[in-house]
């Protein structure tokens, strides 16, 4: 018996997701509910890797399955395909089991023909809707199936309303769109050197293949990557009964949110336009009006859509994304789906099911992504600024966004490549437009609505975006965008805030995050659950109060190379480097003292009562030295303007600095050997490190100091530093005539370091294991290299499956860190370990470390929430698997 490659809606349900894809179990569990959906059948994800195992062709017995289901189809609406006078019209749709918007292809209208065109106007008495449907048609195949560029179609359209004097599509008369119809097979026959296909079966076939060929289109491939979805999965493509909203003035179509996609507000949200189809709204063609329009022109089937929109969201127990059609007053539903949401939503919705009881508070913790939540760490326009605001849209993705205005995806993309931020302003977007997206910090359309291809790709991707903004003209040609009172060039500075809908000229101020009561409250239960405590990666007394307020635990890591960063410090930090002997370093660092005691005091304040973790210093030499082309350049000034004094003093200068230089600085001459070959650096540091602490102990205040050791290879290392670093303890402790316990710990982020971690645990207090240099040095990969030039063509052509510095390498990586704990704790089994780096806070990463036996990760502040949530998930997965 041959495979079953063909489901009728009333076969599946929704766990066959796998196989009919999400659109296709969907529609199928609508079918079960006895919602109204239109009849029709799915084409298995199952089939479509068959074509592709095929050569790119539909096997005979899919095929036959095919017109078999078709003849069903035909005998539940008492209509065929093709038939002269009761014509079977079909939408042709894709569906992964992964929600990908707008990445395939969708055909609607398909059975359309000369013949069933007349037949359609004659049963409807509605020769306008008829030929509309026939010259929509013509143009969705002719792209998608036949390759000819959209674009032709869409200037002969703009052509005919000008001539008419209109201004939407459904204006166009009869005869006019009868006329768009024989122009649009022209350029068909123009373009393909063959007459536009008339044989509704023939269509049918062809509209399949190419539904199947789009999963590897440009956009769909993108998406996947972005989004880590295998390639392997295939489409299903779902087959079903057309239901019209172009029909006049009692249909239409709209896309409904059981609750707003961009807050989260428990209200049915969307969008609605009369006398159109699905297309218009999705595509951005046109800019839709809200749902009120279908409550005060078709009262009933707003009604039934609320309660289909209830019914569908308590079933699913999330958020629903539902497209309708309304014709002639009746209401059908086409899909429904998980929303796509902002990540301010996305916290409200889960927190609200959650009191609401419709999920447990596990369920809504595990819902939501944890790299999602970035955009509500970032900054936000400041409220108290004066701004030139030039225009407003309809904020569709929320967050604000600063960058250079771009007109196309390719410019976008090279620009970002240069490390600018892009803003991508475009009339619609379009899912060609997909890379271009992803490469801007902000996205603004002037057309579309929050339903929008630009809109639901946008929260997809955490991006702000504003759309509709129908007072601007965008002039491709020209690169220009047009504004009421001026006019902006490729190049100017915009930004935009998604979440009020506004444009304003320049780079506006922006002011740290604020978050909402229900985000705070899923925090509140991210502690309750989690097992590995949230410490913060600072620098300084600042960054440690930011942390403290986003809920750090302590500091896991204090870098204190970077607190001589800032213009005043740094000359300070310059002339240390510089010195040649221990009297001049030990002059220079009298005066680094006081400005190091100063910010750990400031830092063991804002910790009261949490540990802090302070690395003695470990600076790649070329961050603090002076450049040599840029001496070498003042050289020759000095020498030309006569300056004999400057020259030489230059020229000293200069000569230090070749001397000093590296080849391979991050790997030089740093951390620990900086320590070891010139022990009163670290001396001073320590003195300035136990007098802070001592001093506030007689304050009152408890602080809890730790010192870690940087850049170790070998267990020797660390014992020289330790004793070196116990006898300046010691000695501040006498002259204090008090002390207080600072245990001292090794810093892993060398292989050898965990490969000797038994020798090492010897020596040291505590572990704490540094992941973006263990990284790098583990592959051999400098990242600043790595991320702009190779490491983005590894991703792309799957040599490594994700990006090491951001998802940490569990075979690799993670398999020294394992080697690291277990040696570490055989010599001491109370050994405290924890890890530092920027793979902290993402999820995969936080549940490999906490099921390797951590004890605490440490982040940057701002990431701080996300590893809260991320310890949440590790935690609760666990518990699961018992």
């Amino acid at each position: 018996m041959d495979q079953k490659y063909v489901y009728f809606f009333n076969e599946g349900n929704a766990t066959m997701s796998e196989l009919l894809g999400r659109k296709g179990a969907n529609l199928a569990e609508m079918v079960n509910l006895n919602l109204p959906v239109p009849a029709g059948f799915t084409i298995t994800t199952e089939a479509c890797r068959r074509f592709y195992e095929e050569g790119k062709q539909i096997h005979p017995v899919i095929s036959s399955q095919i017109e078999d289901a078709l003849a069903t189809l035909e005998q539940i609406t008492g209509k065929a395909i093709g038939h002269p006078t009761r014509p079977l019209l079909v939408s042709v749709r894709s569906g992964s089991s992964i929600s990908m918007p707008g990445m395939m292809d969708t055909i609607l209208n398909l059975g359309m023909n000369d013949k069933t065109a007349v037949s359609l106007a004659d049963n409807t008495g509605n020769p306008s809707f008829a030929y509309d449907s026939y010259r929509r048609f013509i143009q969705m195949f002719s792209d998608i199936v036949l390759n000819v560029d959209g674009s032709l179609f869409e200037a002969e359209l703009t052509k005919m309303k000008e001539r008419a004097g209109v201004v939407r599509d459904s204006d166009l008369s009869a005869d006019q769109l009868f006329e768009l119809v024989h122009i649009y097979k022209m350029i068909v026959a123009e373009e393909t050197e063959e007459p536009f296909p008339e044989d509704p079966i023939e269509q049918l076939m062809l509209a399949i293949g190419a539904v199947f060929d789009s999963w590897y289109n440009q956009r769909a491939m993108i998406y996947r990557r972005i989004h880590k979805i295998p390639d392997h999965l295939g489409t299903a493509v779902t087959i079903q009964e057309m239901v019209f909203g172009n029909c006049g003035d009692t249909s239409g179509t709209g896309i409904a949110f059981s609750r707003h996609p961009s807050t989260g507000s428990p209200h049915l949200f969307g969008e609605f336009l009369l006398n159109a189809q699905g297309e218009d709204i999705v595509a951005g063609i046109r800019t839709p009006e809200t749902l009120d329009l279908l409550k005060e022109t078709i009262p009933r089937a707003y009604q039934k859509l609320t309660a289909v929109a209830q019914c569908l969201e308590k079933h699913y127990r999330d958020i629903q994304d539902i497209e309708f059609t309304v014709e002639n007053n009746r209401l059908f539903l086409l899909q429904t789906r998980s929303a796509k949401r902002t990540a301010e939503a996305a916290i409200k919705v889960v927190v609200d099911m959650a009191n609401e009881n419709l999920i447990s508070r596990e369920e809504a913790l595990m819902r939501v992504d944890p790299a999602f939540l970035c955009p509500l760490m970032q900054y936000t326009i400041d409220p108290q600024a004066e701004l030139e605001v030039i225009g407003s849209g309809m904020g569709a993705s929320s967050g604000a966004a600063t960058g250079i205005i771009t007109f196309d995806a390719e410019e976008a993309e090279r620009l970002h490549r240069t490390g600018l931020s892009v803003i991508l302003v475009r009339p619609e977007t379009t899912p060609e437009d997909i890379h271009g997206m992803v490469a801007s910090d902000g996205i603004l359309t002037v057309r579309g609505g929050v339903t929008s291809h630009a809109a639901v790709v946008a929260r997809d991707l955490g991006k702000p975006a504003i759309v509709g903004c129908g007072t601007f003209i965008v002039d491709l040609e020209e690169r220009r965008l047009y504004t009421d009172t001026l006019t902006l060039n490729e190049g100017d500075v915009i930004t935009i805030c998604g979440s009020t809908g506004r444009v304003i000229n320049g780079e506006a101020p922006l002011v740290p995050p604020t978050f909402s009561e229900e985000f705070r409250t899923l925090l509140m239960w991210a502690n309750e659950v989690k097992i590995l405590p949230v410490l913060g990666s600072v620098n300084t007394p600042k960054e440690a109060r930011l942390a403290r307020k986003l809920g750090a635990e302590g500091v896991g890591l204090c870098r204190t190379e970077q607190m001589f960063k800032d213009p005043h410090r740094r000359p300070v930090m310059t002339k240390m480097m510089l010195s040649r002997n221990q009297i001049e370093r030990r002059k220079i660092l009298n005066k680094l003292i006081p400005m190091q005691r100063k910010a750990f005091l400031g830092i063991f304040r804002e910790m009261e009562g949490r540990p802090v973790t302070i690395r003695l210093i470990d600076p790649p030499l070329h961050e603090f030295l002076p450049n040599a082309e840029t001496l070498t350049l003042e050289i020759e000034r000095a020498s030309v303007a006569g300056n004999t004094t400057e020259m030489e003093e230059k020229q000293a200068l200069l000569e230090r600095v070749k001397i000093l230089h590296e080849s391979n600085p991050a790997f030089g001459h740093r951390g620990c050997r900086l320590g070891i070959t010139y022990p009163e650096i670290y001396e001073c540091q320590t003195q300035a490190i136990a007098e802070a602490a001592l001093e506030l102990k007689k304050e009152g205040i408890f602080v809890y100091p730790r010192i870690i050791v940087p850049l170790l290879s070998d267990s020797h290392e660390m014992q020289a530093v330790r004793e070196n670093v116990q006898n300046s303890l010691e000695q501040v402790f006498t002259l204090y005539e008090d002390r207080i316990d600072i245990p001292i710990g090794a810093f892993l982020e060398l292989p050898r370091a965990c490969l000797t971690a038994d020798k090492m645990a010897a020596h040291a207090d505590f572990f704490v294991f540094g992941t973006n240099d263990l990284t790098q040095s583990t592959y051999g990969f400098s990242r600043d290299d790595a991320e702009g030039k190779y490491l983005a063509y590894y991703l792309d052509h799957k040599i490594l499956a994700d990006n090491p510095f951001v998802v940490l390498d569990q075979e690799g990586v993670g398999e020294l860190i394992k080697v690291g704990v277990t040696k570490g704790r055989l010599k001491n089994p109370d050994l405290k370990i924890g890890v530092c780096g920027d793979h902290t806070s993402e999820k995969h990463s936080v549940e490999f470390l906490q099921n390797a036996g951590l004890d605490f990760i440490s982040c940057l502040p701002h990431k701080i929430p996300i590893a809260r949530i991320s310890a949440a998930q590790a935690a609760i997965k666990s518990l699961k698997r018992g």
